[in-house]
């Protein structure tokens, strides 16, 4: 098959998202430790904010990528799927990690995307202020947009640190949410095939 690449998606340029000012994220920092009856000059603090502004910096931008894509020649039709890929994000209520497992797959059309695109699409998202529910909606409805494919499904499993470090602590539980589109949403026998595919690793 012959590499087709589509003009690449201004990746980084997501609405929603400012431009991050490391100067003024380090001014916060300090006044937060202030505020929590610290001193942001003792010397084991003094580098904190800093540390602190460059780390959320690194959190909350998403890596650029080409979103690659081949001609289906060969007129594949069944379930492609990425099991298990890493997940990592900050809750917007509490500015805490969850982090999980995304299942993503899809039925193709008349285009095939570059496998590690799925990941680098997860990625995209997952590197902002989240909930989980938006996160799983919004990687579905990206390649649905993008890829026209035939179904869509994306399931995330994740665990809050907002829930099992504070309040009920409750460590080790999992939120698991789905997003579905096309025949992965409404055809019983597809939409079976993909959530049963995305329990295997159990």
């Amino acid at each position: 098959m012959t590499l087709d690449r589509i003009t690449p998606y201004p990746l980084r340029v997501v609405p929603g998202r400012g431009r991050i000012d490391l100067d003024a994220a380090e001014r916060a920092v300090s006044d937060l430790l202030i505020a929590l009856g610290k001193d942001p000059d003792s010397e084991h603090l003094s580098d904190t904010p800093r540390r602190v502004a460059k780390s959320y910096a690194e959190l909350l931008t998403p890596p650029e990528f080409d979103l690659t894509t081949f001609p289906n020649d060969e007129g594949y039709d069944e379930l492609v799927l990425a099991r298990s890929i890493p997940v990592q994000s900050l809750c917007e209520h509490h500015l805490l990690p969850f982090r999980g497992v995304a299942h993503v797959g899809y039925l193709p059309g008349k285009r095939i995307l570059g496998l590690s695109k799925l990941a680098r699409v997860v990625e995209l998202f997952a590197r902002d202020l989240q909930v989980q529910e938006r996160l799983t909606k919004q990687v579905a409805d990206w390649l649905q947009d993008r890829l026209d494919p035939k179904g869509v499904g994306v399931v995330i499993e994740a665990e809050h640190l907002c829930m099992s470090l504070r309040g009920v602590r409750a460590v080790g539980a999992n939120t698991v949410t789905s997003s579905l589109h096309g025949l992965l949403r409404d055809n019983p026998t597809s939409r079976q095939e993909f959530l049963a595919l995305t329990t295997l690793h159990r």
